[in-house]
Order: structure tokens, then C-alpha cells, then sequence
């Protein structure tokens, strides 16, 4: 592949091949570039920070192995990169409100922030190659740049009803870039809605490992995960009927939340699971709110149905 190549006639879009630029080893790093956090300090040094330069938040524990393997790394590479990130370090054992709320499940975790949000990350100890990767693709360098002039030129096609553009710029956007998740994620989300379920579980075999727990890669699957759930429940009217006749059956608002994800109403089903936590969290094993995790996840971190949900989950299980 050529340095530089063209989407194609009046796309006027262009790729510079992903790299990740080391600078001289004379040259000193910014301090202040990595810190350890609190539940307390968590606002300030990683959502308010994120608003500057994106930050890396590492999730670990004394006694997790490979998180032993990979801090060091991290630290390495946050170094290298010369101010383009910062890393926070947070021990899940002392403070592990916030893990749970994000709904990390096991360690070691990297969730990167940008703007106040969570918008990328990946789980396990990846070597640092990839690392350097994926601190390059949140470090605004140009290729980045480029390909996010791409995702939006295809989300706006798709705003428009145009599908079949975004579809091809997203198409096109891989062969630039085979390992952006954004444009696998766009991609398989209107294979989807086009009812192509088997193409997009194809897709996903072929994921790298690397990036199989990327946000728009895990979204994928959560999507298709309860969008088969949801099949598999059938009408709504009888459980809606069961509701009308008792409240408090949880099983059926819970099956009803499955139906109203996959209709679109996405208020509402977070809307009914939530209402279960509020009444028995305890309920099935705290299944309502590992079904709303689950939500979470097919709809990405930034979505407002996501924020809006998260902030009524906080204030139930904070209050």
C-alpha cells in the first residue's frame, strides 16, 4: 500500500499510512505524566484532565499478574509519547467503586478518556507495539485526523438516510486503515440493521485479539447478543398485560426492557430495568443491572441513551 492513496474520484478524502512517532531519546518527558488516583480524586485527574489530553486510566490490583506485566508498559510508552497522553493508575482493591460503575469485570483494564468521556480501550496485557499503537490513534497525529474527517463524512451520510455512502466510506476507510474499530463498528452496525447478522459475526471472527475488546467491537456483539434475547422473547403485549396486572413482576419488565432495546425505545428499556434495581437489587442475581451493563455496551459510552441511564443508575446506587 502507497503512503498516501484516495477514497476515489471526488471522494477528496486521503490516508497517510498509522504511525507512531517516537521522539529523540534526548529530549526529556513532561512531568506530571503519570499519577495513581482515588475514588475522590478520580473527577479531577481523569475527567476534568480529559478535557486537555486524553487520558489513560489503568485498572489493577497487587495481586493481578499481568497487570504487573503491562503498568510497566503503559508507563513506558506514556513516556515515549512526550505529553500526547497522560496515565492514571487506580487500584481496583482500594477504590473499586469506579470499575464497577464502568462495569469492568476483570483487570487488567485501560479505558482511555477524551473530552470528559470514555471513548476507547482494551483489556488484558498487550505487548507494546500496541500499546504505541493505541496511544497514537488517541494522540491526534494526522492520520487520525484523516480518518476521523472519514467517520464523520460517514456519519452524516448516514444521518441523511444515505446508508449505502456511509457503508462504502466506511468500506473504503478499512482498507486504509484495517485496524480501525470506528469504521468495523459503523460498518457492522448497518450490516445489522440491513439484517446481515451472519456477515457481521463473520467480521468478528477475524477481529484481531488485539482489539476484541475495543468499545464499537464489544458493542457488536452486545448488540447481536440481545438482539437474538430479544427474538427469542416474542410479542410485548403479553408481557405488558402482565405488568398492567402486577408491577412488580420483574421477570416480565425485565423481558419487556429486552423487546423495547431492540424495537429502539432505548429510554424506555433502560427506563424498566432501572425501576427494578430501584425495587430489589438483589433481584435474579443483580441481573437487571447487568442487563443495563450489557445495554451499555451495544450503545457506546457516548451515547446520550448511556449517560443519561448511567446518571440514574449513580443516583439509585448512591443515594
Amino acid at each position: 500500500m502507497s503512503d498516501q492513496s484516495s477514497y476515489g474520484a471526488g471522494s477528496g478524502y486521503t490516508f497517510n499510512a498509522p504511525q507512531y512517532s517516537n521522539t529523540s531519546e534526548d529530549a526529556p518527558a513532561p512531568e506530571g505524566l503519570i499519577k495513581d488516583t482515588t475514588t475522590s480524586g478520580f473527577a479531577a485527574d481523569v475527567i476534568q484532565e480529559s478535557r486537555k489530553q486524553p487520558v489513560l486510566v489503568d485498572f489493577w490490583a497487587p495481586w493481578c499478574g499481568p497487570c504487573k506485566q503491562l503498568t510497566p508498559v503503559l508507563e513506558k510508552a506514556v513516556q515515549s509519547a512526550r505529553g500526547a497522553v497522560k496515565l492514571v493508575k487506580m487500584n481496583i482493591d482500594e477504590h473499586p467503586a469506579i470499575a464497577g460503575q464502568l462495569g469492568i469485570q476483570s483487570i487488567p483494564a485501560v479505558i482511555a478518556f477524551k473530552n470528559g468521556q470514555p471513548v476507547d480501550g482494551f483489556m488484558g496485557a498487550i505487548p507494546e507495539s500496541q500499546v504505541q499503537t493505541f496511544i497514537s490513534k488517541l494522540g491526534g497525529d494526522s492520520a487520525k485526523a484523516e480518518l476521523e474527517e472519514a467517520m464523520a463524512a460517514a456519519a452524516e451520510a448516514r444521518a441523511s438516510g444515505d446508508k449505502q455512502t456511509a457503508m462504502q466510506i466506511y468500506e473504503m476507510a478499512l482498507q486504509h486503515s484495517p485496524e480501525s474499530v470506528d469504521a468495523l463498528g459503523g460498518l457492522g452496525e448497518l450490516l445489522l440493521e440491513a439484517g446481515e447478522t451472519d456477515t457481521v459475526k463473520q467480521l468478528l471472527e477475524n477481529v484481531p485479539q488485539s482489539s476484541a475488546d475495543a468499545a464499537p467491537i464489544a458493542a457488536l456483539r452486545a448488540r447481536i447478543a440481545l438482539a437474538e434475547q430479544a427474538e427469542a422473547l416474542g410479542d410485548a403485549a403479553p408481557l405488558e398485560k402482565r405488568l398492567a396486572e402486577n408491577p412488580k413482576d420483574h421477570q416480565a419488565r425485565f423481558d419487556l426492557a429486552m423487546i423495547q432495546n431492540e424495537r429502539g425505545d432505548r429510554e424506555a428499556a433502560a427506563d424498566n430495568l432501572l425501576a427494578i434495581i430501584k425495587a430489589d437489587r438483589t433481584w435474579n442475581d443483580d441481573g437487571a443491572r447487568a442487563q443495563l451493563l450489557k445495554l451499555f455496551e451495544a450503545w457506546g459510552p457516548t451515547d446520550d441513551a448511556t449517560l443519561t441511564a448511567r446518571r440514574k443508575l449513580s443516583s439509585i446506587l448512591f443515594s
